[in-house]
């Protein structure tokens, strides 16, 4: 398995793989945006895209998984960790930051399985299926070629 910056060759894959991308074209332009602002990362075993994620610095000026998709057909084989995982590596602030659905059992799992702890709550995003907010401190630096500016 390798994690590496997505690329705009990489979109096709990337929408395959999501399952909202599948059902709403505003995701597609959503992956398309996370490509261009260099925030999109993919994970890939042998020539097969099966995973990517997000990470961003919108959350306070701190570190923030926006997102971790992982295709179906890998699902259970590490890759959800390993980016996370990464992301954690990568991440330039002391602080690091996820969140998900209530109702997202797997992602939380994940979440406290690499060392995050629940934060907080944001209710009314979506109805009735509050948003957990995690935070892990993270490796504080530019381990894996991730330029960033904190302003």
């Amino acid at each position: 398995m390798d994690i590496r910056a997505a690329t705009m060759a990489d979109l096709e894959s990337l929408a395959a793989l999501d399952t909202v991308a599948v059902c709403d074209p505003g995701r597609r332009v959503q992956i398309r945006q996370w490509i261009e602002s260099g925030t999109c990362h993919v994970a890939h075993t042998g020539d097969s895209v099966g995973a990517y994620g997000v990470l961003a610095y919108h959350f306070f000026g701190n570190g923030f998984i926006e997102m971790v998709m992982v295709g179906d057909a890998f699902r259970r084989q590490g890759l959800g960790m390993a980016l996370v995982r990464y992301f954690q590596a990568c991440c330039t602030t002391p602080k690091l930051f996820a969140s998900t659905n209530l109702s997202n059992q797997r992602m939380q799992e994940l979440l406290k399985a690499a060392g995050f702890r629940t934060s907080g709550l944001i209710d009314n995003l979506d109805d009735n299926d509050p948003e957990i907010v995690f935070f892990s401190r993270s490796g504080v630096g530019d381990r894996c070629g991730i330029a960033h500016e904190n302003t």
